[in-house]
């Protein structure tokens, strides 16, 4: 990208291994909307000589088309890229741009600046080494200005600068400039940054952005460029344990067996002792191979393949460790959480969580609190919102290697998808693993669930009825327990109301509060089924999440969804508790068919409509199912 006159002396070869070797700086620019993010890349571009001549030509037409600045070229059109951000002149989605001047490279993301693209703006921040937090001379401090700084920190970002942009707007005062720098000083101070350079700036006009300007001779900094070329933001990746997620185990033939990943922190020599998370089993490097050869020592982003001395079990998903420092292991932990979904978060139901190396079932088990980003005060709440930040308390289905955000970002990350769309839905960063996963263990047990099955002669299963109220889910699965007890089954029955009187005794009808219901119901169930019993549960639980949560938690086949499918008109004109009424004139809020959503199954097992069959008839369908498929056998 650098426009460099090469003499017919110079040394090509030696001048791009020279231009290859150079560092490389991530940094992102952020702040509330029309801080001019996006003209200051521009203006970086633009007066740095980065820019080809066709660019420069579009530039021009484009801001006959489109810009904002009269006669003006408006810079911004170089990095908002999308038509909708053109047309409106904000940026939505995060636009990367890679330049290279003579001392360094480096990417820059250009992230938005209104609050409902923060998820954006921590995408763009995720991978940053510095950020630019730009705020506006004439309005100074804004509330989007202290929810980036805190995402920043948040993300791990150690350096800041504060540009304070538009200094043409308010005379170059220098009385602005130095208000404007203690209040963000002020404020960010318990952010814990490194660094924090101020600078006064004027993207449009082009004050201290390639060289100091006259306008501003108070100013005893650096110039923005000259700042960035020299800042030291070296990430200390390589003095940390070494860890490498294995993604491949590479086995061309008998003879060669390795194991293939790249290098998230640390650096490893042959010789080195290594142990592998979770096994705990240990080796020595025998050789690091790549693509060009074996290399005497691994470093960080590196992609290696590591052989072992010893033939010792390891497969994807695996860490291999610092033998000396490993990995923590834990299925329990306290994390911060960035939620990105429109979505709510709801403590008890199931996500996957993805991290560095593994993917695992996860439930917030407890919202500790939300952190309000604009004030950092921590404030209570049973669910979490589309951006905002809680910190959290998660149980996962199988332990993961994770090191504390704090420590080591690469593997104290991860991030929480939707089961059933698999869309990202949040982010987050490890702070600690809870105590209790250290203290609490299974117990092996002599006698199982397939003995105790065995003595009722019978196959263990959960019976999930589900259907609007009305619908008549209890009594068929009542008449169910009846046929089975008179065929000498051993039964329970978890019914909805029942339970609520007991266990659940503490819930209401919130969303959140439906969650921790079926939660506990299924566990409950799935106790009960390791007992040995056919389980009825006649729940509306109106949710597919948590039907597919309880589906999870049973063993192959042990699940078996009963659809009452009766529909609406039919349940209301029963209306046998008269809710329905009640209900209709605002007098119970958050029923189920009313003013709170009911999912329908997509593939229940059976599928029942009591306006068309007799209650007597649904239960001997469903007695028939578990006498066809064998669960009456034993």
């Amino acid at each position: 990208m650098s426009q460099i006159a090469l003499t017919e002396n110079d040394d090509v070869i030696e001048y791009l291994e020279a231009h290859e070797n150079k560092g490389l700086l991530r940094f992102i620019t952020c702040g509330s909307v029309d801080d001019g993010k996006s003209t200051l890349i521009g203006r970086l571009l633009y007066d740095s000589k980065l820019l080809y001549d066709d660019q420069l030509a579009a530039l021009e037409s484009d801001t006959k088309k489109h810009g904002t600045q009269g006669e003006k070229i408006d810079f911004a059109l170089l990095v908002d890229g999308l038509a909708a951000e053109r047309e409106q002149g904000i940026t939505i989605d995060v636009a990367y741009r890679f330049f290279s001047t003579e001392k360094r490279k480096f990417i820059v993301a250009d992230t938005p600046g209104h609050e409902q693209y923060t998820r954006n703006m921590a995408t763009g921040a995720s991978t940053a080494d510095l950020a630019i937090i730009l705020i506006d001379a004439r309005r100074g401090v804004l509330t989007q200005t202290r929810r980036h700084s805190y995402i920043v920190s948040l993300l791990g970002i150690r350096h800041v600068i504060v540009a304070v942009n538009k200094m043409d707007l308010v005379d170059y005062s220098e009385k602005t400039f130095r208000d404007i720098e203690a209040e963000y000083r002020a404020f960010a101070e318990p952010l814990g940054f490194d660094t924090i350079a101020a600078l006064p700036l004027s993207a449009l006009e082009g004050d201290n952005m390639i060289a100091k300007s006259s306008r501003t001779p108070w100013h005893d900094g650096a110039a923005l460029l000259p700042y960035l070329e020299t800042v030291d933001v070296r990430a200390d990746l390589a003095d940390k344990p070494f860890r490498m997620p294995v993604q491949w185990v590479n086995r061309p033939n008998l003879d060669f067996r390795g194991f293939s990943g790249t290098v998230a922190s640390g650096t490893l020599k042959p010789g080195d002792e290594i142990v592998v998370v979770p096994s705990a089993k240990r080796s020595k490097v025998k050789s690091i191979v790549t693509m060009d050869g074996d290399l005497e020592e691994a470093a960080p982003d590196m992609a290696v393949t590591v052989t072992l001395e010893d033939e010792i079990d390891i497969s994807r998903g695996d860490v291999i460790c610092a033998g000396k420092a490993p990995a923590e292991q834990t299925d329990q932990f306290a994390a911060h959480v960035l939620w990105m979904s429109e979505d709510k978060l709801y403590p008890g139901r199931q996500y996957l969580l993805k991290t560095a190396n593994r993917i695992v079932s996860a439930t917030a088990t407890e919202l500790k609190h939300k952190v309000n980003v604009n004030t950092l005060e921590h404030m209570s709440g049973k669910t979490l919102e589309l951006n905002e930040v809680a910190f959290c308390n998660f149980s996962l289905s199988a332990p993961i290697a994770f090191d504390p955000y704090k420590e080591n970002q690469r593997t104290g990350s991860f991030i929480l998808i939707d089961k059933r769309t698999n869309a990202t839905i949040g982010a987050g960063l490890i702070d600690f693993s809870l105590r209790r996963a250290q203290n609490v263990h299974w117990q092996d047990l002599d006698i199982n669930k397939t003995a105790r099955a065995a003595a009722k002669h019978q196959r263990p299963c959960v019976l999930w009825f589900t259907g609007l109220s009305g619908s008549g889910k209890s009594t068929v699965a009542n008449l169910v327990e009846k046929r089975l007890h008179d065929l000498g089954r051993h039964t329970y029955t978890l019914d909805g109301d029942n339970v609520r009187h007991g266990l659940n005794n503490d819930l209401g009808f919130t969303n959140e509060d439906r969650v921790e219901n079926i939660r506990r119901v299924a566990e409950t169930a799935k106790l009960m089924a390791d007992a040995g019993l056919i389980v009825c549960v006649s729940f509306i639980s109106p949710f597919q999440s948590e039907r597919r949560m309880a589906r999870d938690l049973m063993d192959d086949g042990e699940f078996v969804e009963v659809f009452i499918s009766t529909p609406l008109e039919v349940c209301e004109q029963r209306d046998i508790k008269g809710l329905y009424g009640k209900a209709r004139r605002g007098e119970i809020k958050n029923f189920t068919g009313i003013d709170s959503p009911y999912e329908a199954p997509q593939a229940a097992e059976i599928d029942v409509d009591t306006s068309n069959i007799a209650a007597t008839d649904a239960a001997d369908r469903v007695v028939e199912f578990l006498r066809e498929r064998g669960y009456l056998e034993g």
